[in-house]
């Protein structure tokens, strides 16, 4: 089941990195010309991720993979192995929990802005 906990926290730290590297490659994207950042399904899927993520702390709902991570940990004690030790000192950060949601809910407002300044294509290109 350790292996199973390590691929949910994997998976939880690409989502994490989609969200907050999507962003700000949108931005960067944008300033170098890069026809990919204003992908509508790229775009629709980045700000679906983060607007769940936001909705979930604001409904005060534990996220999903970090509740599953810790249920296929139960029970399993022992030394941290190297990907449970690293992804999760930069996943999770002992913190009031209004802070979490305060953090996500304006990050959620920042990518729907996006749209604004940086909006994505109506049309696929061909």
């Amino acid at each position: 089941m350790t292996a199973l906990a390590d691929i949910v926290l994997v998976l939880h730290a690409a989502l994490a990195t989609f969200i907050v590297g999507g962003f700000v490659a949108i931005w960067i994207g944008a300033m170098r010309g890069w026809a990919w950042v204003r992908e509508r399904r790229f775009r629709f899927v980045h700000l679906t991720a983060i607007a769940i993520v936001a909705l979930l702390a604001a409904l005060d709902i534990p996220c999903p993979s970090t509740t599953l991570e810790d249920w296929l940990r139960t029970g399993r004690a022992g030394p941290q192995g190297f990907l449970q030790y690293w992804l999760g000192r930069l996943l999770y950060y002992e913190l009031p929990t209004w802070v979490f949601t305060v953090a996500y809910v304006l990050f959620a407002l920042a990518v729907l802005l996006t749209w604004r300044y940086v909006p994505p294509r109506s049309k696929p290109r061909r």
